[in-house]
């Protein structure tokens, strides 16, 4: 949604948009997992679960760190930093006026799971949080690289993410629709453009067997 607002239509970067979504969301989960689970949520992949010995049911009983736990959130992230890597190059390609809070906010999110790295793993135990100071570090050294396009943009989309791609690259752009350009700064227009988008969406899901 962020992606359409800021005008983007191409397929290649609202891929990388998709791509930083799939990320942050990787990122919250392997921070929150602790108190996920005394809340009887669990969004760690049942069959990675099982490759590591997990009982889902007796996890959620009773949560604790564990080796084969330790395990399963090194995969994780590691799926989330390859998300955060091909999200990079599209952010590179966004309108300059917006690249530098989509990037930070990119770093910011991947320095979660660096921090829970740092904490050996665990996440239940204790939630993750990054000092303000750290915060500061990570976007200082790391703006320079997410906001210049040095990146090749990879093209892919997962596949829960392909209806939406296809969904923004064949609605009619908006200096279509209003007849002039539309300047990426009337966010009024954006937004009302995108509202339209997701309302056909859900009308297309409801008239779905």
């Amino acid at each position: 949604m962020m992606a359409v607002l800021m005008g983007v239509r191409d397929p290649d970067r609202l891929a990388a948009a998709i791509d930083l979504g799939v990320a942050m969301q990787l990122s919250n989960i392997a921070r929150d997992i602790g108190e996920d689970a005394r809340n009887d949520r669990l969004y760690l992949p049942l069959d990675w679960l099982a490759e590591a010995g997990i009982d889902p049911d007796s996890f959620l009983g009773a949560p604790s760190y564990s080796p084969a736990l330790a395990s399963v959130v090194s995969r994780l992230l590691d799926t989330a930093d390859e998300h955060y890597r091909r999200a990079a190059a599209g952010i590179g390609r966004l309108p300059l006026a917006c690249r530098l809070g989509i990037g930070a906010a990119g770093l910011l999110y991947a320095e979660i799971g660096q921090e829970v790295r740092r904490r050996g793993l665990d996440s239940v135990s204790a939630r993750a949080v990054v000092s303000p100071s750290r915060k500061t570090r990570v976007v200082l050294t790391g703006i320079a690289a997410c906001i210049l396009p040095l990146r090749r943009l990879s093209g892919n989309c997962v596949p829960e993410g392909v209806f939406l791609v296809d969904a923004v690259t064949r609605t009619t752009p908006l200096s279509v629709t209003v007849g002039v350009p539309m300047p990426w700064w009337n966010i009024a227009e954006r937004l009302r453009w995108t509202i339209a988008l997701f309302e056909r969406l859900e009308r297309q899901e409801r008239v779905q067997p």
